[in-house]
């Protein structure tokens, strides 16, 4: 049997769902769908198709899904789903679990098994509170000041027999990958009981299954029989998985004895003096991943979190090993990468204007470069860099994309899209704001530069160059999104017309360079541009045909068929007007630009 989980980026978006073999569900925002998930803004009403059979799940985004899927770091269509494999849209993560339909041995078989969720321990109270405090107190100094993992885990296991009182033995349990249990490191409170090990069924089931606190109680049996939690005298114990981002799986493991607790001093009896031991251990494992993560990861991820978009980093995360971050994927490297040059129209006049508010002038340009770096992540770009008021982003690099003019092309889109319906409002901080952006396609080194106390990400090579260049033409061809011959091919054949289309403007000699460009314009889809129709961009491209052949009279006749509110005609309108729409002699159907 199979189980999809989804975890949003709070602990309460969450689900889990069975799966039946043979049966296909449609995953998506809306609430029609089969698998709704309506706290992830970036999944549309249906999303992608599951279908499910005994022992994978083949996903296939449908073709009106706006945002990518990213599966194993890299963004896919189409894919298996293995299970303990998951997928990720937005900041949802989707993990397909197997659950085993055999039953477990007689001795495994628990008498009777709780399970604890976060808001049935909330309402425990703690009978022996300022003891327990003590032993959370001392968690933090405890992880760092452990200097191997051994160390780590003895430290962890002294901490949990103080913090349980009437624990027996304790231990850290863990999950090979191939799902047999390990107890890599226990204590007794009796140094000469004796050894014990874990129950396979009660680590499994909450390390990997349920992931959160289990608890068994069993029926008192002879050590000949015993399979289970190993020396006899133990009839309960519950495991505590410690959750974290890496491939890790393990716990904290704690059992003992009812008969213990039945005689104690505090007049408490049997079961429910546990659930305080186990919120207690729940703290504790919370505190260890929070602490944890933070001195393993936080240093270098803090770096690199302005740069790389979620996917990439989870990627990098799941690579990190006891020695820390695994940065090796970010090394420099040659690399098929499509480049966006993003720049803010109207800053300088506002410099001006705002001379004596230089700091809110700061904010509102901030804020613009944060819409540029928002839109390069939420599509899976990298930000290489920022440059006064302008951005710079990336797509197909650490991961090869055929997707990345695409990718590029949609998060212009977004970004375009948010300063036009901001820039007529006077109180936002983007009024009066616009954008011009360049994008390239083609061969570059992208990766990790800098010293030892500085490091950036960043791309270099002609293909930048020619981004920088296609944005500064915007203004020229009085366009806001221009690309390179090579992204708009690319971006005909892969993008729906309802994320945007494309239409030829011209072949042009940037000033400075020696090879002339066919560059196109990225236009808004439909809904965006009611005023400027299919048939007007055919109409436009049958003009740019005519003017590239000499033909500039029908040249002329096609592009004043162009709604007023299109300013793109202007610039051939304005070339061919200056030689009385005639093409010179010598004409070879290239536009020289007289400056950058």
């Amino acid at each position: 049997m199979l189980q999809l989980i989804a975890q949003g980026p709070q602990s309460r978006q969450r689900w889990r769902q069975t799966l039946a073999s043979g049966q296909t569900y449609l995953l998506g925002r809306s609430t029609d769908a089969d698998l709704p998930v309506p706290w992830e803004p970036y999944l549309s009403g249906q999303h992608a198709r599951l279908s499910v059979n005994d022992s994978l799940v083949e996903v296939r985004r449908e073709a009106s899904a706006t945002n990518p899927i990213f599966h194993d770091g890299a963004e896919h269509h189409h894919f298996d789903l293995l299970p303990n494999r998951s997928f990720t849209v937005g900041e949802t993560r989707f993990m397909l679990v197997a659950l085993e339909d055999s039953a477990p041995s007689s001795s495994e078989q628990p008498l009777e098994e709780f399970t604890f969720t976060r808001q049935q321990l909330q309402k425990v109270r703690f009978h022996d509170a300022d003891r327990r405090i003590e032993a959370l107190s001392r968690l933090p100094e405890v992880i760092a000041r452990a200097r191997t993992q051994d160390e780590l885990h003895t430290r962890l296991t002294n901490l949990l027999l103080a913090g349980v009182r009437y624990a027996d033995a304790a231990g850290i349990v863990q999950l090979d990958e191939h799902n047999r249990v390990r107890m890599p490191y226990w204590e007794r409170r009796r140094e000469t009981a004796g050894a014990f090990r874990p129950s396979s069924r009660l680590v499994t089931e909450a390390v990997q299954k349920l992931r959160r606190s289990v608890l068994h109680v069993w029926e008192t049996t002879s050590a000949a029989d015993s399979e289970y939690t190993a020396s006899a005298e133990f009839d309960w114990a519950f495991c505590t998985p410690v959750v974290t981002r890496g491939r890790e799986r393990w716990g904290l493991y704690v059992a003992g004895q009812l008969d213990t607790i039945l005689h104690a001093p505090t007049g408490q009896s049997g079961v429910p003096e546990l659930h305080g031991d186990i919120k207690f251990v729940e703290l504790l494992a919370e505190i260890i991943n929070s602490v944890w993560q933070l001195q393993r990861l936080e240093g270098n991820l803090s770096v690199l979190r302005q740069f790389l978009a979620p996917p990439i980093l989870d990627a990098i995360e799941r690579s990190a090993g006891e020695a820390g971050l695994n940065t090796e994927m970010l090394d420099p490297r040659e690399a098929d990468v499509t480049v966006m040059f993003c720049d803010l129209r109207g800053f300088s006049h506002q410099a001006e204007e705002s001379a004596d508010d230089l700091r809110g002038l700061l904010d509102r340009v901030s804020a613009a470069l944060e819409v540029m770096t928002q839109q390069i992540l939420r599509y899976g770009g990298v930000t290489g860099d920022f440059l006064g008021d302008a951005a710079l982003g990336f797509w197909g690099w650490p991961f090869a994309s055929e997707e990345a003019p695409v990718n590029a092309c949609r998060a212009a889109m977004g970004i375009w899209r948010t300063f036009e319906q901001t820039r007529a409002r006077s109180d936002h901080p983007l009024a009066n704001f616009e954008v011009g952006i360049g994008i390239a396609h083609g061969r570059a080194v992208a990766g990790k530069l800098g010293t030892r106390d500085m490091v950036k990400v960043t791309v270099f090579g002609p293909v930048v160059n020619l981004a920088s260049r296609l944005e500064t033409m915007t203004k020229q061809l009085r366009v806001p999104i221009l690309l390179d011959e090579a992204t708009a091919t690319s971006v005909r054949e892969r993008l729906p017309a309802t994320e945007g289309r494309t239409r030829r403007l011209g072949k042009v000699l940037p000033y400075g360079l020696e090879t002339p460009l066919v560059v196109s314009e990225l236009v808004p889809p439909l809904d965006d541009r009611p005023d400027l129709t299919d048939d007007h961009l055919r109409l436009y491209e049958e003009g740019v045909t005519h003017f590239l052949d000499g033909r500039w009279e029908e040249a002329y006749g096609c592009l004043h068929q162009m709604p007023p509110s299109d300013r793109a005609q202007d610039f051939l309108a304005m070339r061919i007007a200056q030689d009385n729409r005639r093409a010179p002699a010598d004409w070879d159907g290239v536009i020289r630009l007289p400056r950058k």
